[in-house]
Order: C-alpha cells, then sequence, then structure tokens
C-alpha cells in the first residue's frame, strides 16, 4: 500500500507540477481532476495510467493522431435527470448529444486504432456506444438549438397557424399605417415596438382619433404609441398560439428528457472518460515540454535515474535561455544511502529534489525526464524533511521539529521507503547534534531503507565511508573559481570549502589563519585532503569529457570508412560480374572460330550443327530462366556498371594519352647546322662518326671501317673538332 503523506508533497514543490497540468486541461473537470492528482496506491492502476499517458505521446508522432475530445460540462443537467418528473432545457440538451457525440467517435477511434493505442482502447472499451442519445435528441431539437416543428403533430400545426395569424397581423398593422399616415396622424418614424409588440408612433394631439389599444407614450409626452384596433384581435389570437406552442414545447422537452433519463449513468460515465482522456492529453503535453519518458519498472530494488533534470527548474531555465544541468544517481542494495556534501549553493539541494519529485511524479502516473536507459521501482513510502520547518503554530523550532520529524521517520521507515533529508543534523551543536544524526543514519541504515541526505558534518561523512552499503557524494567545483559545476559525483565525500570561499569573497587572509587556528588541526587537514581530491576529480571530469568527444569523432571517421569500402567492395563485385560475362563471351567466340574453321575444311554441315548445338546447350545448363522483372533489373545494372567501366577506360585513356604526349615532349634545344668536320650519330643509333661531304641535303658520314650517307634531319650533333 503506497501512502505518501503531504507534507512529502509539499516539500517536492509537487503543488506547481499540478498546477502546470490543470493549466494544460481544455475542461473544467479536467483542471479540478488534474489537480487533485495523488500518488497512486495500486502498481496495477499506475501502471495502466502512465502507459495511456505514453500512447497518447507517441500520437504525436505518427498519423493516427487522437482526435478533439473536448465538451462542456454538464454537472446542472445530470442532477436534473437523477430528479424524477423534472424536464432539462434545451442548451442542456445539446451539450448531451454533444457530450456523447465526442464520446463515442473517441471510442470507435480508439478500437480501430488499438494496435496504436492498446491501452487507452482497454479504458474505452469499458463503456457501452450508443446513437440512440444524439440520435432522439436530433430528431426533436436542430443544430441552432431550437425545437423542430416536426417534433409533434400539434407543435408542426400550432408553428403554421402562428404563420397565418403572424402574416394578418402584419397585414392589418400595414393597412392602419396607410390609413392613419395619409390623414396626417403620425409621427415621422410611424411605428415601433412596445412589449414586443408592433405599435403606431402617434402624436398626442391624434391619439383619441386613433381607435386601439395604448401601450405607451414618448419620454417628452409628444408620441402616444397605439396597437391598431384591427391588429389587437389578431395579436391575442397570436397570444393564444404562443402559450399553446410554449405548453406543446414543454412536453416534448419533459417526454425526451423522460426518454433520456435511463441513459443517465452512461451520460456520467462519457463525461467522466473525457475528463480522463482531457487529464491524460495534458500530462502528455507536459512531457512533450520536458522530454518526459516513461523508465522501466522493475521489481528488483534498484533506481537508477540517468541524466535527470528537475521539471520545475528545466523549465524555468528554458524561458531565460539558461542550461539545466543533468544528474545521475543509483540506489541499490550495494549502495542504499547516499551522502551529499559540499560547498552552499553547489546544488546538493536541487539533487535531492530531483530525485524525491521524480519518484513522485512517476508514482502519480506522470511521465519524467530521464535517459531512457533509466529504471526504479515503487516506494511504499517516501519521507522527506527539507527546508527550514520551523512551526510557530505548535512553538517549535528548527531542531525541535526536526527531532520531531527524525520520530516520525523511525516509525514508518522499512525497506520499502525513501527517505530525502537535506542538511542532516542541522540545528543544534555542531558535535551533539552531529552525533544524533549519526544514529539515526545507522538507525535507517539497519533497516535497508533507502535514502539521500545532505549534510556538512564531517562523523557523517566518515560513516558513509565506513558503512559497506553507503556512498559519499559531492558537488563537483572547479578548482581554480570555486565557481560550482552542479554536477554529482558518487563514490567521494565533498569538501565545504570554507576557507576557499571566504577567501573568494574578499575575506583578509590573517583573519581566516586565525580562525584557523581555533580549530582542530585534524579537521583542517582532513577538509584540505577532501578539497585537493574533489580538485583532482574536477580536472578528471573535464579529461574524461574531452576523451570522449574524441571518442565520437573517431566512431565517425570510422563509420565513413566502413562506408567508403562497402562502396569500393560493391563496385569490385559489379566489376567482376561484367568480367566474368565478357570472358564468357570471348570463350563463346573462340568456340565458334574454332567450329568455323572445321566446317571451312571439311563442309560438313552435319558437324557444324552438331557442335554449334553442343556449345548451345553448356552454355544454356548454366543459365537459370529469369523472370521479366529480373531480367530488366539485370539490363539496368549492366547499362550502369558499362557507363561506370567506360567513364573509368575513358580516365585511363586519357591519362595514358597524358603520359605518352609528356613522354615526346624535349626539350627544345636550337638546331645546330652541320659542317664538315662535325662529329654525329643518328637520332636512333648510338654509334659516332664524322661528316666528310655535304651534298645538298645528305652527308657523307665516316665510322672509320665504313661510310653512310644520311640526311641531315637525321643526325644529331655530337661535337665540333676544336
Amino acid at each position: 500500500m503506497i501512502s505518501i503523506t503531504n507534507k512529502t508533497l509539499q516539500d517536492l514543490e509537487f503543488d506547481t507540477i499540478l498546477n502546470t497540468l490543470s493549466e494544460g486541461c481544455n475542461t473544467e473537470i479536467g483542471k479540478a481532476k488534474a489537480l487533485e492528482i495523488t500518488p497512486f496506491k495500486e502498481k496495477a492502476l499506475l501502471m495502466d495510467n502512465l502507459l495511456q499517458t505514453s500512447e497518447y505521446v507517441s500520437s504525436y508522432s505518427n498519423n493516427n493522431a487522437i482526435p478533439n475530445h473536448g465538451f462542456e460540462t454538464i454537472h446542472t443537467e445530470l442532477k436534473f435527470l437523477a430528479i424524477e418528473g423534472s424536464q432539462l432545457e434545451v442548451s442542456g440538451f445539446r451539450k448531451i448529444a454533444s457530450l456523447s457525440e465526442t464520446a463515442n467517435f473517441l471510442i470507435l477511434f480508439l478500437k480501430k486504432f488499438h494496435e496504436y493505442y492498446p491501452k487507452l482502447n482497454e479504458k474505452a472499451s469499458q463503456i457501452e456506444v450508443t446513437k440512440e442519445i444524439v440520435k432522439q435528441i436530433d430528431e426533436v431539437i436542430d443544430k441552432y438549438g431550437e425545437v423542430r416543428d416536426n417534433a409533434s403533430p400539434d407543435l408542426l400545426n400550432i408553428r403554421r397557424d402562428m404563420n397565418v395569424v403572424r402574416g394578418k397581423v402584419n397585414q392589418s398593422f400595414g393597412m392602419a399605417m396607410s390609413h392613419y399616415n395619409s390623414l396626417g396622424y403620425l409621427d415621422d418614424i410611424k411605428e415601433s415596438f412596445v412589449e414586443n409588440r408592433r405599435v403606431l408612433a402617434v402624436l398626442a394631439m391624434y391619439r383619441r382619433k386613433v381607435k386601439g389599444s395604448i401601450l405607451g407614450s414618448s419620454k417628452t409626452g409628444s408620441i402616444a404609441y397605439i396597437e391598431p384596433e384591427t391588429t389587437l384581435n389578431y395579436s391575442r389570437e397570436l397570444k393564444n398560439l404562443e402559450y399553446e406552442e410554449k405548453e406543446e414545447v414543454t412536453r416534448i422537452l419533459k417526454q425526451l428528457t423522460n426518454y433520456i433519463r435511463p441513459f443517465h449513468e452512461l451520460i456520467v460515465q462519457y463525461q467522466d472518460f473525457l475528463s480522463d482522456i482531457d487529464v491524460i492529453a495534458s500530462k502528455a503535453k507536459y512531457a512533450n515540454k520536458i522530454n518526459g519518458i516513461l523508465p522501466k519498472i522493475s521489481e528488483e530494488k534498484r533506481l537508477f535515474f540517468r541524466d535527470a533534470y528537475h521539471p520545475i527548474l528545466y523549465l524555468n531555465n528554458k524561458l531565460k535561455n539558461e542550461i539545466t544541468h543533468p544528474q545521475t544517481i543509483e540506489l541499490h542494495p550495494k549502495s542504499s544511502i547516499i551522502v551529499i556534501s559540499g560547498p552552499n549553493a553547489g546544488g546538493k539541494t536541487i539533487s535531492l529534489k530531483t530525485i524525491g519529485l521524480l519518484q513522485l511524479m512517476l508514482q502519480s502516473g506522470i511521465l519524467i525526464p530521464v535517459h531512457e536507459r533509466s529504471e526504479t521501482f515503487l516506494f511504499d513510502r517516501i519521507l522527506t524533511d527539507i527546508g527550514d520547518n520551523q512551526s510557530i503554530e505548535n512553538h517549535l523550532s528548527t531542531y525541535s521539529y526536526r527531532l520531531k520529524n527524525m520520530n516520525y521517520f523511525l516509525k514508518k521507515c522499512n525497506s520499502k521507503t525513501l527517505f530525502l533529508i537535506d542538511e542532516f543534523g542541522t540545528g543544534s551543536d555542531p558535535d551533539l547534534g552531529g552525533a544524533l544524526a549519526e544514529v539515526f543514519l545507522e538507525e535507517f541504515y539497519h533497516r535497508e531503507a533507502f535514502g539521500i541526505i545532505t549534510t556538512h558534518y564531517t562523523n557523517l561523512k566518515i560513516l558513509a565511508n565506513e558503512l559497506p552499503n553507503a556512498t559519499n557524494a559531492n558537488m563537483l567545483f572547479d578548482e581554480k573559481t570555486l565557481e560550482p559545476m552542479y554536477k554529482l559525483h558518487l563514490g567521494q565525500a565533498g569538501s565545504s570549502f570554507t576557507f576557499e570561499v571566504a577567501q573568494k569573497n574578499g575575506i583578509p587572509f590573517g583573519l581566516i589563519n586565525r580562525a584557523k587556528k581555533k580549530i582542530e588541526g585534524g579537521k583542517v587537514r582532513f577538509d584540505k585532503t577532501i578539497a585537493t581530491l574533489q580538485k583532482e576529480r574536477s580536472k578528471m571530469e573535464k579529461t574524461t569529457v574531452n576523451l570522449k568527444e574524441e571518442e565520437i569523432k573517431a566512431r565517425e571517421e570510422s563509420k565513413k570508412m566502413e562506408l567508403i569500402n562497402a562502396k569500393i567492395k560493391d563496385k569490385l563485385e559489379r566489376y567482376q560480374e561484367l568480367y566474368d560475362s565478357n570472358q564468357r563471351l570471348i570463350y563463346i567466340g573462340q568456340k565458334i572460330d574454332e567450329i568455323s574453321g572445321t566446317y571451312f575444311n571439311n563442309k560438313d554441315k552435319k558437324t557444324l550443327i552438331g557442335e554449334f548445338l553442343k556449345v548451345v546447350e553448356i552454355e544454356n545448363s548454366k543459365r537459370r530462366k529469369a523472370s521479366v522483372k529480373e531480367l530488366k533489373e539485370k539490363e539496368v545494372l549492366q547499362k550502369k556498371v558499362a557507363e561506370e567501366v567506360k567513364v573509368q577506360v575513358d580516365e585511363i585513356r586519357k591519362e595514358k594519352k597524358e603520359k605518352k604526349l609528356k613522354a615526346k615532349e624535349v626539350p627544345v634545344v636550337p638546331k645546330v647546322v652541320l659542317k664538315v668536320g662535325d662529329r654525329v650519330r643518328m637520332y636512333d643509333g648510338k654509334a659516332i662518326g664524322t661528316i666528310d661531304n655535304i651534298e645538298k641535303n645528305k652527308a657523307t658520314v665516316n665510322y672509320g671501317v665504313f661510310t653512310s650517307k644520311v640526311s641531315l634531319e637525321a643526325l644529331e650533333f655530337v661535337e665540333r673538332p676544336k
């Protein structure tokens, strides 16, 4: 049985969450229901509610958005329906018809899309669907909120007679107005309305000359308002008919009320259902704002909130464009109590409230802003002692109130309790209060309760370090600026940075030294050691962040390389297929050429046909009959590969051509005019000879053993003897 006190709700500012949810509702009943949300006492109901909200959140991202479910409240109409012999007004029937139509449409919608919304459909399927209510009301009342003429035969006849009499009234009034106007008895306005009746505006001096009933006069008394005598008779008849109409309408509405009355309970269910959906929709909208999800809820006794945000702080900071720092915290049997220490304004209380509020929200059916891998289990109690709870009414000091609260904790605390205590042990002498707080902490520990406390007391930090299943934690501070980093670190106690913060805020160094001398040296050394460790931890945190960033970059590069390798492999496979296909065609061509050569020599057609058929059968045995679709795909693929190969071949040819051109390019050297006696050699030769004679364009070259006549253009100058 889950039991959470009003004090816990107040300490964790749960009413702020409820006010936000109430503002998100569209109906008055929904707003009221949102303000009445409390933690669920049964797990089954809680899980249903959480899953319903989660399903509604999913409707924002799929194509089957949940339709409108707004309605007007019908509390008054339901009260009248519960009274035998009562009659509803026309407006009440329209509200009931609209409510029934909306509820039926939503129920059928959820049934149609039950795969998307199983839990919402389960809720909706418990309510009966009927068109009778809407059908019966629509037969009597039109969309403008008027009783239809054909609601009954008598009403139809009465209204027909009324229309006829109205015509006679207008006709007789028109004749009287024309007559008296021609006599000059009427004022310029000619006519007016008094008590919803049409009257002549007669000048006061002529009022005795106009036959009819005087119904009033103007403020100055210059005009008398008279209903003509001829019209008066028809007006009386019309009034009688209007009375009959009213009586008939009353009878019809009573009859309709009696017809609707048996559906009273169903209409109540419709209103409850739609108002519940309104609250669920508001929870879903809120979850969307804070990035709320449904974490895993297990039977195992473990609380693990990863990247948890305080929802109120998150939304406030979002409006100011400020950063909200998430916290990660874990409680389990091997680490059941966490003692958070460190300087003030570092975020200890916010961390404490974040865990408590998120657990409270979750147990109240509200999705929470945590990482999707978070998980928790359901506590029977959440006990809190946060803030200055001085009670003027009961004449209690802060410490007295806290002792009274601790007494309550000791009575209720068990293995399924989560306790949250801010500034544990404060309010009394540090040594004496610290000792008592130490005893309380030991008692909670032995009862296997889960808890988080914040403290400045050194003895509590030491106790947390000594107890096997307790853990110290601290809020990280920048080691240079001593500014809070608002990050919770588990596993190490935090220094209060008392003297460091004092020095940073301008307290004279001499005074700080005097203060250090007034306390035990061991305590200073202990606090200094913790501060040093905390500074080292801050450095490690920064290094870890940098390493993670580098790791992410390396992963991205690795993914890019894998993608490139996959593309290259795919291209190679396709090139291999094309190569194999071409090799097969070359083989077939060679075979055909061989058969043709044989036929050319022996002219044996029978052997030719036999050899040719053998080749065809061998090739067909390798083939599989492909479908038209496969053939088309293959053709497209072959074209694509051929185009790619062509591009590659063109590029290769282009490169080869460029290389050849570069190779042929010889530095332009001024050509020497050859003379007799010059030593020369041929461009494509190695032997060097001497020119003995030049005739026309030819030279006689002496190589020592033999002479040769060579064109001057084919000779290359080597040297000229001095």
